[in-house]
């Protein structure tokens, strides 16, 4: 018997609230039927989400939990409960089934507890195999595990692993027949109008995802459902390439006469209002989005062919009519990408909200071959829902976050000992004593990743769709994948080049104060010596101004950091591609760093990702681009990422528009890896948060996702804020 009752949620009476679809451009152009557009209201303004409250998870005490059984067994007898008991949910007009209905499943942990605690936690940061089940279904999943079994070459351990995968698979199957019961009895139920929308329902769900679809509508239904079983059971996909999964049964569809081009929009939006279940409106620190949920566009396909299609198009209509910012979306750009495919990208950023990002896709694609990756598999790439790059479907991905300014500080400066004297004769001398501290954590992180083999938990879901699990007869976490990749991430590279940069001016060129003097004076966070701390942050142009100077000593710093990196490209099984990143981080480390060399206080908010330290950068988005392309982004193959903040008015009308394309097509030309483009001004973000109500549907771009803004915390707006607009 079910522990909670069925879920049907009746129509509800929405006014468009203002604010909904919110653009900085003033309005959004409308292609969606009002009925689409009032579903999409509900989503964005939290209905559904803050219902979830009530059922936030499956309590296993009054079942026969194998308290003593294996890990894999206890995780498929709680993906098991999850199934029979979950709230289903069907919301009248919706045209895809399927809802993640338990509320912890947002709090990153599988939603099934056990004396009180949930079972075990859940998996992100890895774009499942939806591709491969999408075009051959689940059951080939289940004749390929049970060849397995039968395959003899198996100890103990991986018959077990199989044998949980098969039950994870029959609690897939239990829900989705609960739910095609569930849509009989409203055919049965209701009217001539509602059944035979009940009934589409129905026909499109019934065949899926247990086998290939058919049509388009059965395709999207198909990856609706089994990311929503994924998201039901805890874990946080990233989905891939959207539209080469899709395009091609769109293709066949219109030709066929079977669907139109605007029926097949209105699927695709209704996927998009569905990824706004979790949405509750409530704040958190990062924001109410950071699920990880990346879709990726466009770019070549294993054969190098361009797999843009009208899916892809599709899919910027929705981003650029309803300003949805829970999938963020990613699209692969090149030097051949066409004009209109440009202007489309642009069409939609221009809106504000930082939905659509770019990424350079030749370069990335020579950075995998240059790694060692075959080159259709680097053609294949995608990332981790975040922006990191991975080959979905087949990679472990974890991530080493470092602070590369702290290193620096505390370990070459002493900031952090007022009785530790500091003398380093030449700049030569400071920079090797860095360059033996920057060594020393990279080699310890070489270390951590050599214990990847302590599982702390099983991922039997994510496993089923991740190459080489099966055939290991081994978990996600167990060295299952074909690819572990654990990759080491500097974060606060701009300032740390920045400081070096200054010490090497004032104290070693100029000698407008020594080293000691001037870490007394970062001690006392320049306390008196406000004259001095503008001279040296005014007269240079850090990174981020085309300065030559500048842009050397960063990039010395990150050849010097990949080098060390690069010592190890692979051992003990483990892949360690290299990145810089911050994803929010500067917030917690901005009290760690202490007052900076090139005249920062303690406790500002420094640079995002590998983008200018806020504030520094003085001539526009070009230049930023150049600073951030002069280095040698190719050798980071996990990814990095250029943060740019542009104002409403620079991208208006038709120029706008052009300069927006220009400026993508630079970044290509130039050799950038990864951009996400934001438009806003800082004077509607001031006013959000004097007035939230007003602008519940603001979004802004934060790192590797979109958040509503009056979501995130007064932290994270202030980060987002002190971002240089151009």
């Amino acid at each position: 018997m079910a522990l909670f009752e069925l879920i049907i949620y009746p129509v509800v009476e929405v006014v468009n609230v203002e604010g909904t679809f919110y653009s900085v451009q003033g309005i959004r152009p409308v292609r969606l039927p009002e009925r689409t557009r009032d579903l999409a209201v509900r989503a964005l303004a939290g209905e559904f989400g803050r219902m979830m409250h009530s059922t936030p998870s499956i309590n296993l005490d009054s079942l026969e939990f194998p308290e003593n059984g294996t890990d894999v067994r206890k995780y498929a007898f709680a993906v098991m409960a999850i199934a029979e008991n979950a709230p289903l949910r069907i919301v009248p007009g919706e045209k895809l089934v399927g809802a993640a209905t338990l509320d912890s499943s947002r709090s990153h942990v599988v939603p099934a507890c056990y004396r009180g605690k949930p079972v075990f936690q859940s998996t992100s940061h890895v774009t499942p195999g939806f591709a491969k089940v999408l075009k051959t279904g689940c059951g080939a999943l289940r004749r390929q595990i049970c060849d397995r079994l039968t395959g003899g070459d198996l100890d103990a351990a991986g018959r077990d692993f199989l044998e949980g995968l098969l039950q994870c698979l029959d609690a897939l199957v239990i829900w989705h027949r609960r739910y095609l019961d569930l849509l009989q009895d409203l055919i049965r139920q209701s009217g001539p109008e509602e059944q035979k929308a009940y009934t589409d329902l129905y026909e499109n769900l019934k065949d899926v995802p247990e086998n290939p679809p058919a049509t388009f509508r059965q395709a999207i239904q198909s990856l609706w459902f089994l990311f929503a079983f994924h998201r039901l059971c805890g874990n946080w996909p990233g989905i891939g390439r959207f539209d080469e999964m899709l395009g091609g049964y769109l293709k066949s569809d219109l030709d066929k006469g079977i669907i139109t081009i605007d029926q097949a929009r209105d699927l695709v939006a209704h996927f998009w209002i569905k990824g706004c279940e979790w949405i509750t409106g409530e704040s958190s620190v990062s924001g109410d989005a950071q699920h990880y949920q990346n879709i990726v566009l466009s770019g070549v396909d294993k054969n190098g062919l361009d797999v843009t299609n009208e899916v892809t198009g599709l899919v910027l209509d929705i981003v650029e009519e309803l300003g949805i910012s829970d999938f963020p979306v990613a699209v692969r750009i090149s030097q051949n990408t066409p004009a209109s495919l440009l202007r489309r990208v642009a069409e939609a950023e221009a809106h504000g909200g930082g939905i659509v990002a770019v990424y350079n896709e030749n370069l990335i694609i020579q950075s995998l071959v240059d790694f060692g990756y075959e080159l259709r598999e680097a053609r294949q790439f995608a990332n981790d829902g975040c922006w990191e790059i991975q080959i979905p479907g087949k990679t472990r991905f974890i991530y080493m976050p470092f602070n590369m300014l702290a290193l620096l500080q505390n370990g070459v400066l002493k900031i952090n000992d007022p009785n530790q004297a500091v003398d380093y004769p030449t700049f030569a001398s400071l920079y090797q004593a860095y360059l033996t501290e920057l060594g020393a954590v990279v080699a310890d992180l070489h270390l951590a990743a050599d214990r990847i083999d302590s599982q702390s938990h099983p991922s039997p879901i994510i496993s089923l769709f991740t190459e080489g699990c099966i055939e290991n007869a081994r978990d996600y976490y167990n060295r299952g994948p074909k690819y572990i990749s654990i990759s080491p991430h500097a974060g606060l590279l701009p300032d740390t080049a920045n400081s070096l940069l200054a010490i090497k001016k004032f104290v070693y060129e100029e000698q407008l104060i020594k080293l000691q003097e001037l870490v007394v004076l970062l001690r006392k966070n320049w306390e008196g010596a406000e004259d001095l701390r503008r001279h040296i942050a005014n007269s240079i142009e850090y990174f981020g101004n085309d300065n030559p100077e500048a842009d050397a000593m960063a990039r010395r710093l990150l050849q010097d950091y990949l080098d060390f990196v690069a010592q190890v490209k692979c051992r003990n099984g483990v892949l360690r591609p290299a990145g810089v990143s911050t994803f929010g981080r500067q917030i917690e480390w901005r009290w760690q760093n202490g007052a900076t060399a090139d005249g920062h206080f303690n406790g500002e908010i420094l640079a995002n990702n590998l983008s200018p330290s806020p504030g520094s950068d003085k001539y526009g988005a070009t230049a930023v681009i150049k600073s951030h392309c002069s280095l040698d982004l190719r050798r980071l193959t996990c990814g990095t990422a250029l943060d740019i903040k542009l104002m409403p008015a620079a991208v208006k009308g038709e120029s706008g528009i052009a300069a927006l394309q220009s400026l993508l097509r630079s970044f290509v030309i130039l050799g950038g890896f990864f951009m996400q483009v934001d438009v806003i001004d800082n004077a509607v973000l001031l006013e959000a948060k004097k007035h939230p109500e007003k602008y519940w549907n603001l979004s802004v771009r934060v790192a590797g996702w979109s958040a509503r803004f009056v979501t995130l915390s007064e932290e994270w707006q202030d980060m987002i804020i002190a971002r240089t607009s151009h």
